[in-house]
């Protein structure tokens, strides 16, 4: 059988491009991508895959699959990563701090996820709850076993690699928290924020918190504006896609605001939609293609009905829309856009309530 051509993608493969979140799904049957499935594990054997390669592969599999199976009935319940380190004594302010964080979103009914091991993720699970808790634990020859609060839960799932549990950090939350940590904790606040400026993962808040007086973060900041942002290395807009503080309500309402008037995303057709929960007037749409007009490829941006092919977010299917062919350069100033929106907006929805 002769391989498929490879050919860059056209403006209807967008979709395709974005990691997958509970907002965007395939339409296709699945019985011809099971089929896919089992064609590529022919040609490995055509391929003369080796046996390591193939292990990988087949744990990699499986992993995923557990894991899917476990998140798939909490996909629509809103969801929060906490990183951070795992070696933060209880003792210590941050660790309280983190308590803090887990109990007052849980309150707004957000669940919490953590890498489920001891120090932050501990402390953000015990603020949380049992119930509202779920944990990917990674098998590692040193720390970790499970933190108390998850251990033995239905919602804790372990994994041998880190790159699937990465994955599953920013593929089934709406939210990303991370408090001070080690490489790892870097690591992750410098992925997710690469995902979500080159538009790999939908817009979400990232929040970075430190304990009053702390410092981490704030010199984390100097060093990314001198670095980064002063020699050019990112663009202004960048700036605007995490917000740093040390206060936790201020940290809790920065996500909760965020979901004030903007639902979720959605590239159709070419063109990146907008779910609202409330629609914005002729004169606000006038303000967004005055202001924005950098982010249109083409175009404006324009209020939009439900597109057949969003019959699958069918419990989406009743809320406003906009639409616009977006550059996929300048995710900076979408976030700026949606935190427009939001502000704008937020008395209608308010007053709904």
């Amino acid at each position: 059988m002769n391989e498929p051509t490879h050919h860059p993608p056209t403006p209807d493969d967008a979709e395709a491009d974005v990691l997958p979140t509970e907002h965007t799904s395939d339409l296709e049957d699945t019985s011809s991508l099971i089929e896919e499935l089992k064609l590529t594990a022919d040609k490995l054997h055509r391929d003369h895959a080796s046996r390591g390669d193939l292990k990988l592969l087949s744990r990699v599999l499986r992993e995923l699959r557990y894991a899917f199976k476990v998140f798939t009935p909490y996909r629509r319940k809103r969801k929060v990563t906490v990183f951070g380190s795992a070696r933060t004594p209880e003792a210590h302010p941050v660790y309280q701090h983190a308590v803090g964080f887990g109990k007052k979103i849980a309150e707004h009914g957000w669940m919490v996820l953590t890498g489920a091991g001891g120090g932050i993720m501990e402390a953000a699970n015990a603020g949380a709850g049992r119930e509202m808790s779920m944990g990917v634990n990674i098998m590692l020859p040193f720390e970790q076993d499970a933190n108390y609060v998850v251990k033995g839960d239905s919602k804790l799932v372990y994994l041998k690699y880190f790159f699937t549990r990465k994955l599953l950090f920013v593929k089934e939350v709406h939210a990303v928290v991370l408090f001070p940590g080690g490489f790892g904790t870097l690591d992750e606040a410098f992925e997710v924020l690469t995902l979500v400026q080159t538009g790999k993962r939908d817009l979400m808040p990232i929040v970075l918190v430190d304990e009053p007086g702390g410092t981490y973060w704030s010199a984390w900041q100097e060093f990314v504006r001198k670095e980064l942002y002063d020699t050019g290395l990112i663009s202004p807009e960048d700036l605007s896609l995490y917000k740093i503080t040390t206060d936790l309500d201020e940290a809790v309402q920065e996500i909760l605001d965020f979901y004030t008037v903007y639902n979720s995303m959605r590239y159709l057709r070419g063109k990146l939609v907008l779910r609202l929960h409330a629609e914005p007037d002729d004169a606000l749409m006038e303000r967004l293609n005055a202001e924005f007009s950098d982010i249109c490829e083409r175009g404006g941006i324009t209020k939009v009905e439900t597109h057949a092919f969003e019959a699958d977010d069918a419990h989406l299917a009743d809320l406003p829309r906009i639409a616009f062919r977006f550059n996929r350069r300048q995710v900076g100033r979408l976030r700026q856009m949606v935190d427009l929106l939001n502000r704008e907006l937020r008395d209608q929805v308010d007053s709904r309530m």
